[in-house]
């Protein structure tokens, strides 16, 4: 879950430690207290909160007079998913809107080949093959001229 959800969630993260980290900014307000609670019930961790950066990197909105800087976009992730987000900050100058900075999450996913019911391995490769002595030197010989 990702976007403008216009909350602070801040930095004390008593009662949600296993949610969130203490890199957030600022205070947490009611609508991040119901933020937090929602992503808790929810089994979300909330991205921006885990990783240290400079305050520059962690502010999603900065106000149009640049005194106030606040961050109030987010991305979750499911708990069990929590190791493979390996960071979350901001990038300026995007052209996204005036007072938003551009919110990035970099992932590290490990895909797993999905083997159909039944299917093993040495119904894959055609071993009959192979027993066919002309056939087997046949693919010798291609091999050794393959890897010379």
């Amino acid at each position: 879950m990702m976007g403008g959800l216009n909350t602070k969630v801040g930095m004390d993260n008593t009662g949600y430690e296993d949610i969130m980290g203490r890199h957030g900014l600022e205070e947490r307000k009611e609508d991040g207290e119901r933020f937090a609670n929602l992503c808790a019930f929810n089994k979300l961790v909330i991205g921006g909160t885990i990783f240290p950066h400079k305050r520059v990197h962690k502010t999603t909105w900065t106000s149009p007079d640049y005194t106030t800087q606040n961050q109030i976009d987010h991305i979750c992730i499911n708990k069990t998913l929590r190791r493979t987000m390996k960071d979350v900050r901001t990038k300026r100058g995007t052209d996204i809107a005036p007072d938003h900075h551009f919110l990035v999450a970099k992932m590290k996913l490990k895909l797993k080949k999905h083997w159909t019911m039944g299917q093993t391995i040495s119904q894959k490769l055609n071993t009959a093959f192979l027993q066919d002595t002309d056939k087997l030197n046949k693919f010798k010989l291609v091999l050794s001229n393959r890897f010379q």
